[in-house]
């Protein structure tokens, strides 16, 4: 298949901001995948399932390199319109595309070659894998038309801007391969929850709604988590759970989905879908001591603790680990966790996701064998008493806990949904997590790094809009726990897009969790609010871009305000 097929349908999704349009062009494309249905990632930017963890590994510099060899301009010229343009798919619009004209019996650039190009660098370390990588994205620029090398810079820099969100790719499956797609596309998100494979799903598609609802939980594999609804109190949460219901701790910590498979490899998933295994040996060895069972998924919350005094620590400390890949020993002793297992979802070859509440955890309690600073069971009662309940709360924040759970007795788990079976409660503080999409070069002492920067939530699509900058929250010196601005100004430094003087526009990949004074309708924004003294409390590597804050909470929080400043003020 010509590589141009595909780029027309870039160039038709990113023409429309409509979700029906966006997702009627896809429909109309899927079907033409006979066979290569793993040519489907492409339109997420990607040539492996969601849950894979592997990357091109391309840098803006290398881009610019191979702009300059494919198209026989200079690297100067290059960096020249790039900071003009801002778009190096743009940049290699006119430069590659001025080549390529010139070029006479210019072959036409297939699929497969843009695919097996891509698939390759994801596998190139070491001595020598820059030079390598250099020639294989040549290879492929030179022979590309203008659009087409858009396209392939845009997937190489992993922001391809044609706005194929889960949903979109959730409803043109089922709008190309299902009756009734509109009622049945919730099948095929189901389906996506226990597997995190489109193309696999689109396999299953073809065959109709039954292979859909028999896919199964596949320990190894990560899956979507079940996820909370939020409450203020105590009464909402009975609303929405019915009575009685169980109630358990919010653990201060970080979710992760426990499993081992059938020939004993015990692996671990954050609910981002990210493979922590190799950062926490400690964890894996305490799963195989202590829980039964040839196979299973389990769900937990991993917190951490000071190894001198033994008690808990917030998440900001234990969150050094997640990313990190070397000194694993020294972290493992300097940051000791604790596993809060809490739900099950597969078990001894059979998936038990569909059992009720009641049963799963009669079914943990069989198997988990606890252990102090090891592993435990989540702290549960069950109760229909709302000031019982109350009373929990209250203790729970007293021992440092950040808020209690509710959860509905008899209730299936679902995957990758906030469906009211399981709710949250905790402190009504004023904090939202939030995605950065910018930032500014320090002055004085933060001088040289990345130090200011703005937040954006999302608009239940697939963008952002911003909602304000926040220069304070991170930490000075790396001594006093938590992320430092130096930290933070390395993570984001691989993701800068666009630079304009001091000011920098980056991949929206980091979340924060920022506290604020109040919410306001602002002009300044694209949001078209802001945020009053905002303040950075966490660097959230566990959580997903869906899990950020969207325009609707940003309406209701200013809504609020204006309750409460009319119940205050008459």
């Amino acid at each position: 298949m010509k590589y141009s097929l595909i780029v027309d349908v870039y160039e038709k999704l990113s023409g429309t901001t409509k979700k029906l349009e966006k997702t009627s062009i896809l429909a109309k494309f899927l079907p033409k995948l006979k066979g290569n249905e793993e040519w489907s990632y492409l339109f997420r930017g990607k040539v492996f399932p969601d849950y894979n963890e592997k990357v091109f590994g391309i840098s803006n510099q290398l881009v610019m390199k191979a702009i300059s060899r494919a198209s026989g301009i200079s690297e100067k010229r290059v960096v020249s319109d790039f900071k003009k343009i801002g778009d190096l798919g743009d940049v290699a619009v006119n430069l590659v595309g001025k080549k390529r004209q010139k070029t006479l019996f210019a072959k036409s650039l297939t699929v497969e070659k843009v695919f097996e190009n891509l698939k390759k660098l994801t596998d190139m370390e070491g001595k020598g894998s820059v030079d390598r990588k250099l020639a294989l994205v040549v290879e492929l620029l030179g022979g590309a038309s203008g659009v087409e090398a858009r396209y392939i810079i845009r997937t190489l820099l992993q922001d391809l801007r044609v706005g194929v969100a889960d949903g979109i790719m959730r409803d043109s499956i089922a709008e190309a391969f299902l009756d009734d797609w509109k009622e049945n596309r919730e099948k095929v998100e189901g389906a996506y929850d226990r597997v995190n494979d489109w193309a696999f799903i689109i396999k299953l598609a073809k065959k109709g709604v039954k292979a859909l609802n028999n896919v199964k939980v596949t320990p190894g594999r990560p899956m979507k988590v079940m996820l909370p609804v939020k409450v203020t109190d105590v009464s909402e949460a009975f609303r929405i759970c019915g009575k009685p219901l169980a109630v358990e701790h919010k653990y201060d910590g970080f979710r992760v989905i426990i499993n081992k498979d059938d020939k004993g490899r015990v692996s671990l998933f954050t609910r981002k879908l990210d493979n922590v295994t190799n950062q926490f040996p400690d964890v894996v060895e305490i799963v195989k001591k202590h829980v039964k069972g040839k196979s299973f998924v389990i769900d937990s919350e991993v917190v951490g603790y000071d190894p001198k005094t033994k008690k808990t620590k917030p998440f900001e400390f234990i969150s050094q680990r997640i990313k990190r890949k070397h000194e694993i020993p020294r972290l493992v002793k300097k940051l000791p966790v604790e596993i809060n297992v809490f739900d099950v979802m597969f078990y001894d070859g059979k998936s038990v996701i569909d059992l009720f509440l009641r049963e799963r955890r009669k079914l943990i309690e069989k198997i988990v064998k606890t252990e102090k600073f090891k592993i435990r069971l989540s702290k549960q009662f069950i109760s229909d008493d709302e000031k019982e309940v109350t009373k929990f709360y209250k203790d729970a924040l007293k021992i440092g806990e950040e808020g209690i759970m509710f959860k509905k007795l008899d209730a299936p788990y679902r995957p990758g949904r906030r469906v009211g079976y399981m709710v949250k409660m905790k402190p009504d503080a004023k904090d939202l997590d939030l995605v950065i999409t910018g930032a500014e070069y320090g002055t004085g002492k933060r001088a040289g790094g990345l130090t200011s920067f703005y937040v954006a939530c999302s608009d239940e699509g697939a963008s952002f809009l911003e909602v304000g900058r926040v220069s304070s929250g991170l930490k000075e010196k790396d001594d006093a726990g938590g992320t430092t601005y130096s930290e933070m100004d390395k993570l984001l430094q691989p993701l800068i897009i666009k630079e304009n003087g001091t000011c920098v526009s980056v991949k929206p990949k980091i979340i924060v969790s920022v506290t604020y004074q109040n919410v306001q309708r602002s002009p300044k924004y694209a949001s078209g609010f802001a945020l009053r003294f905002p303040r950075i409390t966490h660097y959230r590597p566990d959580y997903h871009l869906k899990d950020i804050a969207t325009l609707k909470d940003f309406d209701k929080e200013v809504k609020k305000e204006k309750g409460w400043r009319k119940d205050i003020l008459g």
